[in-house]
């Protein structure tokens, strides 16, 4: 099955039907970080390139479109990006008390070798003759905006029933010198992309009791910033 929008009228699309809207908001609700894959699950070329150009989809600063793709399969390949990140995790258990160290550790945070493919998201920063608009005051818009196209990906691929995870313990020098990315395209995000094992009913370090989702309340503000300054004790 493929899907289309060429049959799409955003002028007369205001508002989309309720069980669409209601697809969308599940998609969110149900999204999860996925460290545990069924190995040996392929998934279909189809279905990738829709996941793919749903994230090619992304808002962009300026219509920059300044993301790239690369697609990882090698296992040999994958296991180098495991070995850094075994380093990277060493170096930022060091950053833990004892206690919390332990937990860290107990932790899997990677599902590099097991997922059906690795994708890392980087964005180009290369010259392009001009300025991107909108990034005189705001440069960082541009790898904001890489972020939109992995979001973008992360729910496309939970409408699959594809789970995604974020590998973040990574040294981008030592990604870039893997995969042969030149300066300055600099790494964004390093997914694990395959069929999860399971969804959980809530994220995996709130149900491990690491850390829990914020009340929405303590993280709205109306108008003006109402809490602590800088400098509070």
């Amino acid at each position: 099955m493929s899907f289309s929008t060429t049959l799409l009228d955003p002028e007369v699309i205001a508002i989309f039907s309720e069980d669409a809207r209601r697809a969308v908001y599940d998609c969110i609700a149900l999204r999860r970080d996925i460290r545990h894959f069924q190995r040996g699950a392929e998934i279909e070329p189809a279905v990738l390139d829709r996941i793919l150009a749903a994230a090619h989809q992304a808002p962009s600063v300026g219509f920059s479109q300044p993301w790239v793709f690369v697609v990882i399969r090698d296992a040999d390949t994958r296991e180098r990006v495991q070995s850094s990140f075994l380093r990277c995790r060493e170096a930022e258990a060091s950053r833990f008390p004892a206690d919390r160290r332990d937990a860290y550790l107990a932790h899997k945070l990677e599902g590099i070798c097991e997922a059906s493919l690795n994708l890392c998201v980087a964005v180009d920063l290369r010259d392009r003759g001009e300025a991107i608009l909108g990034t005189t005051v705001q440069p960082e818009a541009v790898r904001a905006s890489a972020c939109c196209a992995v979001q973008n990906l992360w729910l496309a691929a939970r409408s699959e029933g594809i789970g995604v995870g974020w590998v973040s313990i990574l040294d981008n020098d030592e990604l870039r010198a893997i995969l042969g990315i030149p300066k300055p395209v600099v790494p964004v995000a390093y997914l694990c992309i395959g069929y999860a094992q399971d969804f959980l009913d809530e994220p995996e370090l709130q149900r491990r009791g690491w850390a829990h989702r914020l009340p929405l309340g303590r993280v709205i503000y109306r108008e003006r910033w109402e809490g602590e300054g800088l400098g509070s004790s």
